[in-house]
């Protein structure tokens, strides 16, 4: 008997490690809880959760009568091959990475699982057959828990490690003590201004910018030790945050000479609370310059122009709307092809005309902040000129690409109202029909309904067509439109993007034009 109870579980480890690798995704996207995340998507996704092949374990325990061994074998076979069925017709947005922490975590899961099943083959004893499957059952309905206690356990590893690496990391800095380091932080426009800021100084300098949109301690740490060399110039640091002290943190471990802050704006306000704590949290970076810094600030967000800042660094000022600025862009037209503008320079009456690719009003910021920084490098003028014109667009930042017919404006990476809003003027220019796919905007706390109505209304003045994403997460646009009385028929709600694509197709005419407005993760998928 003890020997078919062996058999009987093959099933049951095979659904296991499958349904586990879910949990564990899950837990990626919410960065190994970090924050509580992990735990309060479960919460706030019970049904995600609950409502599974697992729940049919309730019929097995109506069997009570019949021989166990074999109904809990063909339950475990049926339910393995209906979930693997599931699981291969899913496309993952952005698929479980397979990380080295990844596999120790499933390690420490199949530990926690074979020590509630080697007491039940090591002890066996018949009569309690029925106990031990129903453990098992829900320990199966309970597996997003038992990652949550294998990530809990696995703590201390990964600080050790984190720890190995960031000392590695360290003193790869300090070898390297002629390296110049910029910082950039902000709501939004880190990663563009970042990799604005790399094409300009790159004409002149070797220098070398964080990779996509690493900018958390760990996607430091990874660039610093796998791309960093010694023939580095200059080191370009992008540094995000979801609550005060992050980013002095990051400062503490690189030490920056120079700091841009891009705009204090409301993104990830859920996490930061307040208005008030994201602009904190921001100035860590500008307050931890040492006094032979610079910091590159922008004259028209009201919440840097009005902060005392603690650093006696140099401040340079930029704008577009006042001429007081030391960098400041005048002359400016905005068209489908890119940008055009006049940037001038205060100390020095200098003016130079610019030309970019980049489209829309707010990557001008972008890139006078990264002139700024360029020109108190030493870059003269026409070197400036010559790497603004060479920008290239962002991978889906305001990207825009061919696929078939239909060309894409491709900006799945914003999700805040700035960049939303700039999207739709951006679409406006086009000349042709549009379309928006959007699920709209998310972690803007109290503020999220007011942001996404008006998205709405922004979107009810220039689109055709509109296609949302999820139908409870994009009511407040939805509300925006009805506001705006834009007509019903042409509002397409799906609950999920990848949907959106034949539709889109089938909606195109000869010059079509899409704007994905923000692409969330699987995580957020109704």
């Amino acid at each position: 008997m003890k020997t078919y109870f062996i058999i009987s579980l093959i099933f049951y480890i095979y659904y296991l490690i499958f349904k586990s690798k879910k949990s564990l995704h899950i837990l990626q996207q919410n960065w190994y809880n970090d924050g509580n995340r992990y735990l309060n998507w479960i919460f706030a996704n019970p049904k995600k959760i609950f409502l599974t092949y697992d729940l049919l374990f309730i019929i097995f325990l109506l069997f009570r009568g019949l021989p166990l061994i074999l109904i809990f074998s063909i339950f475990y076979c049926i339910v393995y091959f209906l979930y693997k069925r599931d699981v291969s017709k899913e496309q993952s947005k952005k698929p479980l990475v397979i990380t080295a922490r990844i596999k120790r975590l499933y390690v420490t899961e199949l530990i926690i699982y074979l020590l509630m099943i080697l007491p039940m083959i090591v002890c066996f004893q018949e009569e309690k057959l029925f106990i031990n499957y129903t453990l098992l059952g829900l320990f199966m309905c309970l597996n997003p828990f038992v990652i949550y206690v294998a990530n809990l356990i696995n703590k201390p590893i990964e600080k050790m490690i984190f720890n190995h690496f960031k000392s590695m990391a360290k003193n790869k800095l300090n070898e390297m003590s002629d390296l110049k380091k910029i910082a950039i932080t902000g709501s939004y426009g880190k990663t563009t201004t970042k990799n604005v800021l790399n094409e300009i100084l790159s004409v002149k300098y070797n220098s070398f910018a964080t990779e996509k949109s690493f900018n958390t301690m760990n996607g430091l740490m990874i660039s610093i030790n796998n791309k960093l060399d010694k023939f580095t110039d200059i080191f370009i640091a992008e540094m995000g945050a979801f609550r005060r002290g992050e980013i002095q943190e990051k400062c503490d471990f690189i030490f920056p000479q120079y700091g841009i802050l891009t705009t204090i704006g409301t993104a990830h306000l859920e996490s930061f609370g307040s208005r008030k704590n994201i602009q904190e949290a921001k100035f860590e970076l500008i307050n931890s310059l040492p006094d032979t810094g610079i910091a590159v600030l922008n004259l028209d967000d009201e919440y840097q122009k009005n902060y005392k800042i603690k650093s006696k660094c140099k401040k340079v000022w930029v704008s577009l709307k006042d001429k007081k600025a030391d960098v400041y862009a005048s002359n400016i037209k905005l068209s489908s092809n890119g940008t055009k503008f006049t940037c001038t320079f205060k100390d020095t009456k200098d003016t130079c005309d610019m030309e970019t690719k980049l489209l829309g009003y707010e990557n001008i910021y972008n890139i006078l902040e990264s002139i700024a920084v360029a020109y108190n490098l030493g870059l003269t003028i026409e070197q400036i000129k010559m790497g603004v014109k060479r920008i290239k667009p962002v991978e889906h930042r305001l990207e825009l690409k061919k696929i078939n017919n239909i060309n894409i404006i491709d900006d799945a990476y914003n999700s805040n109202p700035v960049g939303a809003k700039m999207a739709v003027d951006v679409l406006s220019m086009m000349d042709g029909k549009k379309i928006i796919v959007t699920p709209g905007m998310i972690e803007l706390g109290d503020k999220q309904y007011e942001y996404n109505m008006e998205f709405g209304r922004e979107i009810a003045k220039v689109c055709d067509e509109v296609i949302l994403i999820g139908e409870e997460q994009t009511k407040p646009i939805l509300d925006g439109l009805k506001k705006e009385k834009f007509n019903e028929k042409k509002i397409y709600i799906l609950n999920d993007v990848k949907l959106a694509f034949p539709l889109m197709r089938k909606l195109s005419d000869k010059s079509t034009y899409v704007l994905l407005e923000n692409d969330l993760p699987d995580i957020f998928n109704e």
